[in-house]
């Protein structure tokens, strides 16, 4: 591992691998948090992903107490009005760039990497993709929000203003409000950004019908190469 890159657990595909995924965790978790996920989506052996789960640098966080964890950045709320950690998102998002960077060194084409995350690695995974200067294969957004909103207009890039969006949130959710994520759809709709939106009778969580529904969006922006 290069200086400065994030630490990252990696699962390979059988083959040579000519999609990959980029899976941030929540808060307090790290990168083996969502390791299941790869054997319950039950995907073909083609495309052939390779699955990049990279661990959060361990930080105070407000909202906790302080108390040191696995953060991409700090959180003082969730409320609307909550003050962001900005240097810290920002400095995050040029980590996971490197990650991308590093599949398409790896001979991954852009527009086969899908960023992805759950509640704070999902916010990462909005935040990143949608600011990336080449357009990348898609954002998978579980259980999240977009930090720094009121930016987007005139930060996004265009070139990914095509790139296909999962949102997923759970309607009994008590840590991220279901109203912030919707907040999020709207404005991004209200842009013109392709979302897919999903909603589940679950609390902060995953379910085995999101799964589902997670698959069969992948397989459909990630189609096998002819």
């Amino acid at each position: 591992m290069s200086a400065g890159r994030l630490p990252a657990f990696e699962i390979e595909p059988g083959r040579p691998a000519d999609a990959s995924i980029i899976l941030m965790h929540g808060l307090g978790a790290d990168g083996h948090d969502f390791e299941a996920l790869v054997f319950e989506l039950r995907l073909p052996e083609v495309p052939a992903i390779r699955w990049v789960f990279p661990h959060a640098p361990v930080r105070p966080v407000t909202l906790n107490g302080g108390m040191p964890m696995r953060a991409w950045y700090d959180i003082a709320g969730l409320e609307r009005r909550s003050e962001e950690d900005e240097s810290g998102i920002r400095a995050s998002a040029k980590a996971i760039r490197e990650l991308v960077h590093r599949e398409r060194e790896r001979g991954v084409p852009a527009d086969r990497i899908v960023l992805a995350g759950f509640s704070q690695g999902g916010a990462m995974a909005l935040f990143t993709a949608l600011r990336e200067p080449v357009r990348l294969g898609g954002v998978l957004a579980l259980s999240t929000y977009l930090p720094l909103a009121g930016l987007l207009e005139a930060e996004a890039d265009p070139a990914n203003a095509s790139t296909p969006i999962f949102m997923a949130h759970g309607a009994l959710d008590p840590i991220v409000p279901i109203a912030l994520a919707e907040s999020t759809r709207d404005l991004l709709r209200s842009r013109d950004y392709e979302v897919s939106w999903h909603t589940y009778a679950m609390p902060h969580s995953v379910t085995a019908e999101e799964v589902a529904d997670v698959r069969g969006w992948l397989l459909r922006i990630l189609p096998p190469l002819s």
